[in-house]
């Protein structure tokens, strides 16, 4: 920093000095022209009066000779007045040369990125302990700002050291957690080129290439994860990859695949086969492969039937008798009872998770009187118990009790 700081002042110096020296130039060579100039036209005089006198036209030659040397004593001035007038002169060039400084820094300011420089200049400073903490379990984790800074501190350490493969992977990963797929891919094929074979990499990048909104990105994923399962079919990761992959490209059937190959790899118990499970009856919905459906008949003893509302609503909820959030919601206004009606997958309240994938189910049905989504005190309701559900069985609920 002081290096660039002694490289303008040189500069500003110079640029001033070179100022000063053109106007120095042009105010001397302009006295020394008008002097040369008024002498010249003297002598002219001079000889023009020795031919008029010699001529006859002139008589009185040497009064007139008086008079041309008062009037040069009168235009070149003496060399003290001279030289004073010059010294002067010189104090005019002073507000020249500050107004050259003001302009050309505030010219700097403005455009030449002095901010974004003494912010690199921290991030630098800053860099060593940021990797120190990243690289540290027990250290507190890093922000995003300090993500994003250590990001722009590792760039500037690979443009000295552009062979650290750890780098260009570390670059890249933290490409992904800052959500930046352009510099995260960069920062891929430049490991890639320097361990071409390496699994993990290749994955981190076709997870990058997955996540991209160009499909030229997907296909180019899909080719790869097809290629690393050639190699290793039993790589859940790379499964998981290509089935998110195809999903995205909605190609059902190979994600589905991919996800049952993953069930039959991981452990029982393991926390990822639920999210699977789900993962594979949306796919099984958006393909039109699903005809799950949960058939009900709701019906009201006779307390409830006297008291049924004019406008009243029916709310139906369906969950999965451990969580109170509803799977499935379905509204509708009041008519005859009994009634017969179906719920499905279209009636999920969440993409993942489906009435297809559950495996019990408890519902309630609900007579709201003034259409409210929530309870009201007085509103009459019927709750299943928690049933086992295999997808097809109907089930049924009496609507019996008042809300108190």
């Amino acid at each position: 920093m002081s290096g660039f700081w002694i490289t303008l002042i040189i500069l500003l110096a110079a640029a001033c000095a070179l100022f000063l020296s053109a106007g120095w130039r042009q105010r001397v060579a302009s006295n020394g022209d008008r002097d040369r100039l008024n002498t010249d036209f003297y002598q002219q005089r001079l000889r023009e009066l020795e031919r008029d006198e010699e001529e006859g036209v002139v008589a009185e030659r040497p009064e007139m000779v008086r008079e041309l040397q008062q009037t040069l004593l009168t235009d070149v001035p003496q060399q003290q007045e001279a030289a004073r007038n010059q010294q002067s002169s010189r104090w005019i060039l002073l507000p020249g040369v500050g107004l050259l400084v003001v302009v050309s820094l505030g010219m700097y300011l403005k455009t030449g990125g002095l901010a974004q420089l003494a912010g690199w200049t921290s991030v630098q400073q800053e860099y060593p302990a940021l990797r120190a903490r990243v690289m540290d379990p027990q250290a507190k984790p890093l922000t995003m700002e300090e993500l994003a800074r250590l990001q722009l501190g590792l760039r500037t350490s690979l443009q000295s050291d552009p062979q650290n493969l750890n780098d260009w992977t570390m670059l890249g990963r933290l490409g992904m957690v800052l959500n930046n797929a352009s510099d995260a891919s960069q920062a891929f094929e430049r490991a890639l080129q320097l361990a071409p074979n390496n699994l993990e990499l290749q994955q981190d990048y076709a997870e990058v290439l997955t996540r991209s909104s160009d499909p030229q990105d997907n296909r180019q994923a899909s080719m790869l994860l097809r290629d690393l399962l050639k190699r290793d079919h039993s790589n859940v990761r790379t499964l998981s990859l290509l089935a998110f992959n195809a999903f995205e490209q909605q190609q059902y059937d190979e994600a589905i695949g991919a996800w049952q190959m993953m069930l039959k790899l991981l452990p029982a118990g393991d926390k990822r086969i639920a999210m699977i499970e789900r993962s594979i009856e949306q796919a099984k919905t958006d393909a039109g492969q699903q005809n799950t459906h949960l058939a009900l008949t709701v019906s009201l003893n006779p307390q409830a039937e006297k008291m049924l509302p004019q406008g009243g609503v029916m709310y139906i909820s369906v969950t999965d008798g451990v969580s109170p959030v509803p799977v499935a919601v379905k509204r509708f206004p009041l008519s005859h009872f009994p009634l017969s009606l179906t719920l499905d997958d279209s009636n999920a309240m969440m993409p993942d998770r489906l009435l297809s994938a559950q495996h019990q189910v408890q519902i309630r049905v609900r007579i709201s009187r003034d259409g409210s989504a929530n309870p009201q005190p007085g509103d009459w309701f019927g709750l299943s118990a928690v049933t086992p559900w295999d997808g097809h069985q109907q089930l049924a609920v009496e609507i019996n009790q008042q809300q108190p």
